[in-house]
C-alpha cells in the first residue's frame, strides 16, 4: 500500500490555470446580482487569504508616513540608511537589504501598495505565505547583488560616475517584479509565454531606450523569477510523476495477492452435490456435538446405577 503522506503533498507549481477559464468564472461572479454588496465579503476573504501581502501593504504605508513626519534632511538620512547602494552594501549589507523593501520614496505609494494587495496577495494565494516570502526576498536580494556587482565593476572600468555608489535605491520593485515573472507558471499553454514574453520585453526596451541601475536590476530580477519558477515546476512535475508511477506500480503488486486469498477462501454457499455434501456433514458433526454435550440422567443418580450394574 502507497504510504498515504505522499497523496497528500502537492505542490503549487504544478497547479496550473486556463486564463480563459478564469476570466469566464470571474465574468460570471460579475454578473450575479448583488455585485456591491458581495465586493466586500470577497475582498476580505481576498486579504485573509495573503496575510503577508496585507501585512507588506501596512508597513509600507507607516514608513511612508513617518517619512512625512519628520523634516528633509531626516527623510534624506534615512533613504540613505537603507539603500542598497554600493557604499552601504559594502559596509553594512545585511541591514540595508532588508531595510530597502519596506522603504518608498516620493508621494503616497498608491500603486505599489494596489499592486502588492491584488498582485502579490494573488501570488500568495496561489504559493502560499512561505512561498511567496522566498520568492520575493530572493529576487530582491539576487537582483540587488547583481546589481551593486555592476555597479562596482562599471565603476573600476570608469563607465559610470563615482556618484553612483552613494545613490538612493529603496522599494519594492525587485521582488515585485521577480514574483510577477514567476507567475508566468501558473497558467499553461500560451498565455505562459505571452505574459513572460511581455515582461522581457518590456524591461528590455527600457533598458535599451534610457538604461539605469535600476532598469538592469529589473531585469535581472525578472530573469531570477523566470528561472525559480522553471526550476520549481519541472521539479515538482517529476516528483508528482514517480509519485504516481510507484502509486501504479504498488497497486500491480498488492492486486494479484488479494486475488490469490480470495480464491482460497472456501465459499460460504454453493449449489449443487458439493453443497449438499457439506450440509450432511454439518449436520452429522452438530448431531455428534449434541450427543456429547448432552446430559445422562442415569449417571446422575448413583443409586440406580449401582441397582443396574450389581454395585453394593
Amino acid at each position: 500500500m502507497v504510504a498515504p503522506t505522499l497523496r497528500r503533498i502537492h505542490s503549487p507549481w504544478t497547479r496550473t490555470v486556463d486564463i480563459r477559464d478564469e476570466l469566464r468564472v470571474v465574468w460570471s461572479w460579475i454578473r450575479r446580482p448583488g455585485l456591491a454588496r458581495r465586493i466586500l465579503p470577497e475582498l476580505r476573504q481576498h486579504l485573509s487569504g495573503a496575510p503577508a501581502s496585507t501585512a507588506y501593504a501596512f508597513t509600507l504605508f507607516v514608513t511612508w508616513w513617518t517619512l512625512r513626519g519628520v523634516g528633509d534632511s531626516v527623510e534624506r538620512r534615512l533613504i540613505f540608511s537603507a539603500s542598497t547602494n554600493l557604499y552601504n552594501m559594502q559596509h553594512n549589507p545585511i541591514q540595508v537589504l532588508v531595510a530597502s523593501a519596506f522603504w518608498t520614496q516620493g508621494q503616497f505609494p498608491w500603486v505599489t501598495i494596489a499592486e502588492i494587495l491584488v498582485v502579490m496577495g494573488f501570488a500568495e494565494r496561489w504559493l502560499g505565505t512561505s512561498r511567496w516570502i522566498l520568492l520575493f526576498a530572493t529576487g530582491h536580494i539576487g537582483a540587488t547583488l547583481l546589481t551593486v556587482t555592476a555597479i562596482s565593476h562599471a565603476i573600476d572600468r570608469h563607465i559610470i560616475s563615482v556618484r553612483v555608489q552613494y545613490a538612493a535605491d529603496v522599494g519594492t520593485s525587485y521582488g515585485f517584479t521577480a514574483v510577477l515573472a514567476a507567475m508566468a507558471f501558473h497558467f499553461r499553454g500560451v498565455v505562459r509565454v505571452v505574459w513572460a514574453g511581455v515582461i522581457i520585453v518590456v524591461l528590455a526596451a527600457a533598458l535599451w531606450i534610457g538604461p539605469t541601475f535600476t532598469d538592469y536590476g529589473h531585469m535581472c530580477a525578472a530573469l531570477i523569477g523566470l528561472a525559480v519558477g522553471f526550476v520549481a515546476s519541472t521539479f515538482w512535475r517529476r516528483v508528482e510523476r514517480a509519485r504516481a508511477a510507484k502509486e501504479a506500480t504498488s497497486a500491480t503488486t498488492t492486486d494479484p495477492l488479494a486475488a490469490s486469498v480470495d480464491a482460497t477462501r472456501i465459499p460460504a454457499t454453493t449449489d449443487g452435490p458439493t453443497s449438499a455434501a457439506t450440509q450432511s456433514v454439518s449436520g452429522a458433526d452438530g448431531r455428534a456435538e449434541a450427543a456429547l454435550h448432552h446430559t445422562d440422567d442415569r449417571l446422575d443418580d448413583a443409586s440406580r446405577d449401582r441397582a443396574e450394574h450389581r454395585h453394593q
